[in-house]
């Protein structure tokens, strides 16, 4: 999964959720909706998503959009020989 595709899924499920937490447990939590747009809005101005780095920095998602282990480049595998 490309990098920019994981935070467009991961932005849109923090929003739906939010506005269900608020509408079913309480009105607080259309704050954290309202941060999550702040978060849109600062990472369009600024070209910078602390998501993206999160992201990066647990190897769930890599910039070059590979995932996992599974990303090692055939150089450098070991040679079989």
């Amino acid at each position: 999964m490309k990098m920019h595709y994981a935070i467009r899924g991961i932005a849109g499920s923090f929003v739906l959720i939010s506005l269900a937490l608020g509408w079913f447990v309480s009105p607080w939590w259309f704050l954290f909706t309202a941060f999550v747009g702040l978060n849109l809005l600062q990472s369009s101005l600024t070209h910078w998503c602390l998501m993206e780095d999160i992201l990066a920095k647990t190897g769930l998602v890599k910039r070059d959009g590979t995932t996992g282990s599974a990303s090692a480049s055939p150089s450098a595998r070991p040679s079989r020989g």
